[in-house]
């Protein structure tokens, strides 16, 4: 029989099970990355049965990294982390020091390492994954507030400060490693020439990135746009990430989320960004996915008997040591209880630089190798727990009245019932959605806007316009919109599985409801239409029709004779051309 080749084998199985396992989470109201880190698991080389190859699943996982970096980035700008600088560093690099002295006394007097080792095992338990931070604070839809920005630029500072130890640990390493000779093995020139090479690489990398990639990345993505062809667009969006971040790794030294973050950043100044972040959003996910899965193959089950209490102290390091140190530090810093809870909740596991900086501790013999699964074992367990931590901050919050959050995150947090009656839903608030909306507001209808785009959510609650915040094919969030008391629900989002949920959600919940929903295929049309909803408008037949007319009448004029008149507005047609170039 034919053997599958490994690339293949291994985005089968670790894709196939992520899905398997991430539904059976979901069905248990559990996370979905719970579920990818079992995936994981299971065809990870310590389990019976199935193993995918853990090189080309690290490989993969490393596309899923620079991509959702690269998501983020696009949502960001500089002057984002600049506004949090004044918590974001002097919090990171506290909680770096004190986690990494914890580490040192527990590594000393529990684990029997040395004074060197145990600072680097606590150093390693103190670097937030930035990519699980991400997707934690995306599902919650708090990334781009206040909140989401700290606890971004925190990671970002953890981030730099991380490499900047992968650079210094070499030439530190006989000090670290104590015993007779340490004096001898430690070298202040090679320290000092280390410390020069990396903040000049970060500079160069920075100072290119920001003068060069300003003006050469948004030209190729204008000019690309211009061609009208999606896919070279598609591609262009992912030569930009993948490009920029394989650069800074190989030339500056700087990790691939890092550089992709920062071309993200780059193009968030340019009126492309949006596109391009949807243009990435599925391979994104796709690979994202398989980064959860090639953490779980690196977790040896075994040490859950072989060594619980090594790792069960471990993990309070990570969850209590580190977490408990971001929320001291948060509020010392002059931020709110609710803020510093959400925050420490989030900044409380551990990831992938972790495991970097504890490997070349164990190469240089700073570390013993069981410390490897030590790490490893938190990490994982640090990440299952994490969606617990946010609902325990939750209650926290509610047991002991934190102060309120301010008003423009209010919208994003709170899920308040809607007051409104025989009122218009309408879901997305994109260019179709915006003029749609406009159109209903100056006509007097009560508005109700739901939309998971959180500077369109804060633009309309200042405008005024009630909004919610969030994926509306969640039932909750129906519910709260009051369907069973509204006259009209437009559904102007382009994603027909989407909105087939919430149109066959809204129709269960109020079968006298009238609903306009939104397709790009005729397929689409039939699909809608068969979940209830009443109306169905497809782009393109739009056009089409408002060509056909302005055609129509042209004919019926004498040649060269103007066929405005006699054409439907131009306004119509424009209309229609939004909503097919938004689809």
């Amino acid at each position: 029989m034919h053997e599958a080749s490994p690339l293949i084998a291994t985005l089968v199985g670790g894709i196939g099970l992520a899905f398997v396992f991430g539904a059976i989470a979901h069905r248990l109201r559990i996370a979905p990355i719970v579920g990818y880190l079992v995936a994981g698991v299971v065809v990870g080389p310590f389990t019976p049965g199935i193993v995918a190859d853990q090189a080309l699943a690290a490989q993969l996982a490393d596309v899923g990294v620079i991509l959702l970096m690269f998501g983020v980035g696009l949502h960001f700008s500089l002057s984002d982390l600049i506004s949090v600088r004044r918590i974001a560093v002097p919090g990171a690099l506290a909680q770096m020091l004190v986690v990494g002295g914890l580490g040192a006394l527990v590594g000393w007097l529990l684990l029997g390492y040395t004074i060197g080792g145990g600072i680097i095992y606590g150093l390693s338990l103190s670097v937030t994954s930035t990519v699980v931070l991400t997707r934690s604070f995306q599902d919650r839809h708090l990334m781009e507030t206040e909140r989401g920005h700290i606890a971004l630029g925190w990671s970002i500072v953890q981030d730099i400060a991380t490499v900047l130890a992968l650079v210094l640990l070499p030439a530190l390493a006989g000090a670290l490693n104590g015993g007779d000779n340490a004096q001898a093995d430690f070298s202040a020139f090679d320290l000092i020439v280390a410390l020069l090479r990396t903040f000049g690489t970060l500079a160069v990398f920075t100072v290119l990135l920001f003068l060069v990639g300003r003006r050469v990345i948004p030209l190729m993505l204008h000019y690309t746009a211009h061609t009208g062809s999606r896919e070279l667009f598609r591609l262009a969006v992912l030569s930009v990430a993948l490009g920029v971040a394989f650069l800074a790794s190989e030339l500056f030294g700087v990790s691939f989320a890092l550089g992709a973050f920062f071309a993200g950043m780059i193009l968030k100044e340019s009126e492309l960004a949006q596109r391009a972040a949807e243009e990435s959003l599925p391979f994104r996910d796709a690979f994202a996915v398989l980064f959860f899965v090639s953490v779980g193959m690196l977790f040896n089950p075994m040490v859950l008997l072989n060594e619980p209490v090594a790792l069960l102290v471990t993990l309070a390091l990570v969850l209590i040591g580190s977490g408990g140190t971001v929320f001291v530090m948060v509020r010392i810093l002059g931020r709110p209880v609710s803020d510093a809870l959400i925050i420490a909740a989030g900044l409380a596991l551990i990831g992938e630089f972790a495991f970097i900086l504890s490997g070349l501790a164990i190469a240089l013999g700073v570390l013993p190798a069981g410390a490897r699964d030590l790490i490893l074992g938190a990490s994982i367990l640090s990440i299952f727990a994490n969606p617990l931590l946010f609902t325990f901050a939750d209650w926290l919050k509610l047991r002991y009245g934190a102060a309120p959050v301010p008003s423009t995150e209010l919208v994003l947090e709170a899920l308040h019932p809607t007051a409104l009656k025989d009122h218009a839903v309408l879901v997305g608030y994109g260019r179709v959605g915006q003029l749609v909306g406009e159109t209903l507001r100056r006509e007097g209808w009560p508005l109700l806007v739901i939309e998971n785009a959180t500077d369109i959510v804060e633009k309309l609650h200042s405008e005024g316009v009630e909004v919610m915040s969030g994926n509306a094919a969640e039932h909750r969030l129906l519910m709260a919109a009051n369907l069973k008391g509204a006259r009209l629900l437009l559904v102007a989002i382009p994603n027909g599985f989407e909105a087939g949920q919430i149109v066959e959600q809204a129709r269960a919940a109020n079968p006298d409801l009238d609903i306009i929903a939104r397709a790009h295929f005729d397929a689409e049309v039939e699909y809608l239409s068969g979940l209830g909803a009443n109306v169905v408008i497809m782009g393109e037949r739009e056009i089409a029709r408002s060509m056909s007319e302005y055609a129509h009448a042209k004919k019926a004029l004498p040649a060269g004779a103007p066929a405005m008149a006699s054409a439907k507005p131009s306004h119509q047609a424009s209309v229609s051309e939004e909503a097919a170039d938004t689809i």
